[in-house]
């Protein structure tokens, strides 16, 4: 059997590697502490779960879903959204529920992108952006985010000939993997910049609950004329410890999606309609809960930080998300001292290169794992560096 070209090319996707490695790391006896991914440890709130049991009983909902959602899930996707960023959305126009964020991304670039265009790519990025974009016969520009501009993209730096081929810009803040955050003055540049050269913008936001102190991330569409030109995607996994429910939405410019949703019903069918009763709790949880649950990562937060800067990891606190950007020895690159780690101490951590170039030199580390786990990690980190 011959394969297509876009199979043969596609790179394989780091963390279904990853959970092979481990796997066969634990089958060899290893106690392995994976800080690689940010897979909530924490349950799905009790409310929610009586919700999802609730739905299961009734059998016509073991039929075919919507393929677009059920009319109370994006009732209750618009309430939620104007309440947490006091943006008003049109439930059937403006908002299109989703099996997770993932699918959503792969979907809008598809619905923007054609062979030879150009897509705008922070680098380092999370790797959907990427295939997203060329397995459509799209090229990449990468756009470095480095430490000295707060891991924001420099839009005066793209060339002229660039920015006249390019069609999509992706974003996503609070970031994957460096952690840093965005402010108004930088959504307000892009949307400018987004209108002046015609361009789509796709902002990835699957962090934005989980955050810090008094920080708050803000959503693009709060800035006047986004809607205009950008979609945002947010999830259910690490908003409310849901990650295995496959349940995120897209919501913005509505000619997009409306776009992904003609796309998404040719390719895939609708949400489990007890996932979308679950969803639905979810959203309508007080916020008390959210601060509960961000209560419990900022301490893990501030105990991984505090670990790394006593190893020589230098790193910063992030306001928000659920990684620690963290330097790496000097000596190392950032692939050979993950993989020492992991030999050395049953630590496994990302490799900042698995992101893109700009990575090098650091690594991504997740705080989904409890303080007793942490403070192991740091515990065998410790003693093998004294080695």
């Amino acid at each position: 059997m011959q394969l297509s070209r876009l199979i043969n090319n596609l790179p394989p996707y780091h963390f279904a590697d990853a959970k092979k490695k481990i796997a066969d790391r634990q089958a060899a006896g290893v106690d392995v502490i994976s800080l690689s991914m940010g897979d909530p440890d924490l349950p799905a709130p009790p409310a929610v779960l009586e919700r999802l049991w609730s739905a299961l009983q009734d059998p016509v909902n073991h039929r075919y879903p919507e393929y677009r959602g059920m009319y109370a899930l994006h009732e209750a996707i618009a309430d939620w959204f104007e309440h947490r960023f006091g943006v008003q959305l049109t439930p059937e126009r403006d908002i299109l529920p989703l099996l997770g964020s993932k699918e959503g991304l792969a979907y809008a670039a598809q619905s923007v992108l054609n062979p030879g265009d150009i897509a705008l790519i922070p680098d380092p990025y999370y790797p959907v952006y990427v295939t997203g974009s060329t397995t459509l016969g799209a090229q990449p520009y990468f756009l470095p985010l480095r430490e000295a501009n707060r891991y924001l993209p420099d839009l005066t730096a793209i060339p002229a000939e660039i920015i006249a081929r390019a069609r999509l810009l992706w974003l996503n803040y609070p970031n994957n993997p460096t952690a840093a955050s965005a402010d108004r003055a930088f959504f307000e540049e892009v949307v400018e910049f987004a209108h002046r050269h015609q361009l789509a913008i796709i902002h990835d936001m699957a962090y934005a609950e989980v955050y810090f102190e008094d920080f708050r991330p803000m959503s693009i569409l709060q800035i006047p004329g986004a809607s205009e030109v950008a979609v945002e995607l947010h999830s259910l996994s690490k908003t409310y410890n849901m990650a295995g429910f496959r349940i995120g939405m897209l919501v913005g410019n509505p000619q997009l999606v409306d776009a992904v949703g003609r796309l998404k019903s040719n390719i895939d069918s609708g949400i489990f309609r007890p996932v979308q009763y679950a969803a639905i709790e979810a959203l309508q949880l007080p916020s008390s809960w959210l601060e509960q649950r961000n209560a419990i990562y900022k301490r893990r937060r501030d105990l991984l930080v505090e670990g790394c800067n006593e190893l020589g990891l230098q790193a910063e606190k992030p306001q928000a998300g659920l990684y620690v950007w963290a330097h790496v020895p000097t000596g190392y690159t950032s692939r050979e001292f993950a993989n020492w780690l992991f030999e050395e101490t049953g630590v496994f951590v990302t490799p900042g290169t698995n992101f893109g170039p700009a990575g090098e030199g650091y690594l991504r580390i997740s705080i989904t794992e409890s303080e007793e786990r942490l403070r192991l990690a740091i515990k065998r980190m410790r003693e093998a560096l004294r080695k």
